[in-house]
């Protein structure tokens, strides 16, 4: 199922809730082309049957305050399309634009959180 985030305070739930189950942030861009193929493959991670995290989007254009206040709590640099894994209210995984693969996101969901990369 994908969560949208359109407040601060639904942001602040989807960080907390992460302390139990890992998070997927997507940011998504209304207007750019590359963010329409990122979230073909979010919606595919989404319908992955053996998926272990919620996954969240927040549509730029329409929750700007939500972009930036977690930009300012993760310290990820904002980007669209642009992913950022979060286990235990912290960034262990982050991509953007071409990098927004479901397939590359599985992978990090399996890595231990220790061991994981950060793309940009």
């Amino acid at each position: 199922m994908l969560r949208e985030l359109h407040s601060i305070s639904a942001w602040q739930a989807a960080l907390a809730q992460s302390a139990q189950r890992p998070a997927v942030i997507f940011k998504h861009s209304l207007t750019c082309g590359t963010s329409a193929m990122a979230m073909e493959e979010i919606q595919n991670l989404a319908n992955c049957a053996d998926l272990d995290a919620d996954i969240s989007i927040v549509r730029i254009q329409e929750a700007r305050e939500v972009s930036r206040a977690i930009e300012q709590q993760l310290g990820v640099r904002h980007e669209s399309p642009q992913v950022v894994l979060v286990i235990d209210g912290r960034v262990v995984w982050h991509a953007s634009h071409f990098r927004v693969m479901a397939a590359a996101i599985l992978a990090a969901l399996k890595q231990a959180p220790g061991q994981l990369t950060t793309l940009s």
